[in-house]
């Protein structure tokens, strides 16, 4: 009794981190031209997705349909990953390539017997690396601004003269 009184506890704490509460950020698909940020919205979204089925009326159920959809995409990054014409760097492509193949075997194991555990594994395996893609895109943005020029103080007009630089205080010179 107590395993499951805990299993309900993370299922609630996943529920939370990743419910919208009212807002419409993950429910509102992000517009083309940014494919890093695309790809962080969808994992985003497949975990929250993942986390509230863990709550749902029938969880077992709501868990495998959320583990397809996660399932379905990380299928689609290892097409991009193994298509002919990627421009990501190959050790990266490498490490990419085993962790979509552990996310395989783990959603296999999950589907099988879905437990709240299995899939916060997921879950945070979603969060991870949706982060690491906001992290880049943030960093990629800001090496693209163009540095804003810093205020110059008003420089002084340079006296040619040195005698004009001499200040008396005679009031009557």
């Amino acid at each position: 009794m107590n395993q499951n009184y805990k299993a309900q506890g993370q299922a609630r704490h996943l529920q939370t981190a990743y419910t919208n509460n009212g807002q419409t950020g993950y429910n509102t698909v992000p517009q083309g031209g940014m494919p890093q940020y695309t790809e962080a919205w969808a994992l985003i979204e497949a975990a929250r997705r993942m986390a509230e089925a863990t709550t749902a009326d029938n969880p077992k159920d709501a868990m495998r349909e959320a583990l397809r959809l996660n399932w379905r995409l990380w299928t689609i990054f290892q097409v991009e990953l193994t298509g002919g014409e990627s421009t990501i760097p190959e050790e990266l492509r490498l490490n990419m390539l085993n962790l979509c193949k552990y996310v395989d075997q783990h959603t296999v194991g999950a589907l099988a017997d879905p437990t709240t555990k299995k899939v916060e594994v997921l879950v945070n395996i979603n969060r991870d690396i949706a982060g690491g893609l906001l992290e880049g895109l943030k960093k990629a943005v800001e090496d693209a601004e163009p540095e804003q020029p810093q205020a110059q103080p008003t420089a002084q007009p340079q006296r040619s003269d040195p005698e004009d630089a001499l200040v008396t205080l005679d009031e009557t010179a």
